[in-house]
């Protein structure tokens, strides 16, 4: 069987940046080391530096390589490894190697920078403060090992040290994940906003579909249910009455024309959602509406309230409102002939109110059907009201008919839409 290794997440392996860093560090110490007794060369006060190649100066290397070897780990252990480079110059100090101990905090603030970038700075708070102390404590034994000061002077200077060792990467690490924390909050932003977005189109195209579903079953109840009350009596006057049948074949001819007239009309909308074609279908065009239910056999009475002010009619209700009235209409009158099929309709439009215009349509009983219509029509009618601020009422009359009423609200009586007249 096979084994498989597994890492945690929070414990990485060591990547080549953490080997990068590493050997970057180790180069720039030892580059150094070995300038040392030129630049101790160029300032007599200086205190003496251990010999190239002797003891103190094995010591000084090989602590330096430790170091930088521990720094490899910084990826899988970061408090572990600062504390252990920290610790790691502490003997050397009591060998009095002088300048050359001072290399060993280097190592040190590449641990903290590594340190503050990969942990949270609260989880860093106990290795900081110890690695500070050894720090200190280390310049100050040293200083006191080769005679460069007194214990007070000592303890400043392993201060002083300290906070060149620690500070400043702390700073810097701290910037670096502050911007880097800021870049993440610009991303998750820029992907709530994609996904916001994106909700906002899958909402659109659901819209779309809907209306596009309302569409097609407002034109299939209202032309096939005529061509079928058609057929129906068609069938009976292929025998008795030829011509009159051949007038209700012109009719069902003209009703299919009308369908596609419809549809192509519907595709236009889809591609392009122009007011012309909307407009053609407005409160003014119910009247034809009303004229073709009355040449497939049905009993219509249209009646027109005007407004008192002579106003166009529908002053001041948008194209995409009076598209509604007319569709509630449709539905309504499609309703009529399925359910209530041979019963007289009347259809009211009543503009004499400033605020609203307002649409009756009621049919007499007739049929079997004693519930009245039902379905997506009469939900495809509340959601156009809905839409659009208008109050919708469907239900039973006394006389065992059905009334639809619509209430849909004005923008500005002053304003007449575009190709709407009386």
């Amino acid at each position: 069987m096979r084994a498989v290794s597994v890492v945690r997440a929070d414990r990485p392996a060591p990547g080549a940046t953490d080997l990068l860093v590493a050997a970057g560090c180790w180069l720039v110490v030892v580059g150094v080391l070995l300038a040392l007794p030129l630049l101790a060369a160029a300032e007599p006060g200086t205190p003496p530096l251990p010999a190239p190649g002797g003891p103190g100066w094995w010591s000084g290397l090989g602590t330096l390589t430790a170091q930088a070897v521990a720094l490899v780990l910084a990826g899988r252990s970061p408090r572990v490894v600062l504390g252990v480079v920290a610790l790691l110059p502490l003997p050397l100090a009591l060998a009095g190697t002088g300048e050359l101990f001072s290399l060993t905090s280097t190592p040190v603030a590449v641990a903290v920078f590594l340190a503050v970038l990969r942990r949270p700075l609260r989880a860093l708070v106990v290795p900081l403060v110890l690695a500070g102390l050894a720090v200190t404590a280390g310049e100050a034994v040293n200083t006191l090992t080769v005679g460069a000061a007194g214990p007070l002077t000592a303890v400043g200077l392993g201060v002083v040290q300290a906070l060149g060792a620690l500070g400043a990467p702390l700073l810097l690490a701290v910037a670096v994940v502050g911007r880097r924390e800021a870049r993440d909050a610009r991303r998750e932003e820029l992907r709530a906003v994609r996904r916001e977005r994106d909700a906002l189109v899958r909402a659109a195209v659901a819209e779309e579909r809907t209306a596009m579903a309302r569409e097609l079953h407002d034109i299939a109840a209202h032309h096939l249910s005529g061509i079928a009350l058609v057929a129906a009596a068609l069938d009976r006057q292929i025998e008795t009455d030829p011509a009159t049948a051949r007038r209700s074949v012109a009719q069902v001819r003209e009703q299919t024309t009308a369908v596609l007239a419809d549809l192509r009309r519907l595709v236009g909308l889809l591609r392009t959602d122009t007011e012309a074609i909307r407009a053609a279908e407005s409160v003014a065009a119910i009247a034809t509406l009303v004229e073709r239910r009355r040449e497939a056999g049905t009993a219509v009475e249209l009646v027109t309230r005007a407004a008192a002010d002579d106003a166009p009619l529908a002053a001041g209700v948008g194209p995409v409102a009076q598209l509604a009235v007319y569709r509630i209409a449709q539905e309504a009158l499609a309703n009529a002939a399925g359910h209530a099929a041979g019963a007289p309709v009347r259809v009211e439009v009543d503009d004499r109110d400033p605020g609203a215009l307002v649409l009756t349509v009621t049919n007499g009983p007739g049929g079997t059907d004693r519930e009245g219509p039902s379905g997506f029509g009469l939900v495809g009618m509340r959601e156009r009201a809905d839409l659009l601020g208008a109050e919708l009422h469907s239900g039973p009359t006394a006389d065992g008919g059905w009334q639809v009423r619509v209430r849909m609200p004005r923008a500005d009586r002053s304003t007449a839409p575009t190709g709407v007249s009386r």
